[in-house]
């Protein structure tokens, strides 16, 4: 019997970092973290996401607290 070995799947790999990646944008921009938005054009987090992801400006949720809070 030879030793097994095993490699991970980059697919899943990618998935796990995209997740990462979500999180960190969550946590930056103000929004709910939720796995399972990721993919799901429907959320408006994630519709966020992308645009950051493309480089174009996304809308911070913390500027928005912080102006209600003034208010």
């Amino acid at each position: 019997m030879g030793k097994q070995t095993h490699t991970t799947n980059p697919r899943l790999t990618e998935l796990f970092d995209d997740l990462e990646k979500y999180l960190d944008f969550c946590r930056d921009y103000g929004y709910r973290y939720n796995e399972a938005d990721l993919g799901n054009w429907k959320s408006y987090a994630y519709q966020q996401f992308n645009k950051f992801l493309q480089g174009k400006p996304a809308k911070n949720m913390w500027d928005q607290v912080i102006r209600q809070a003034r208010g």
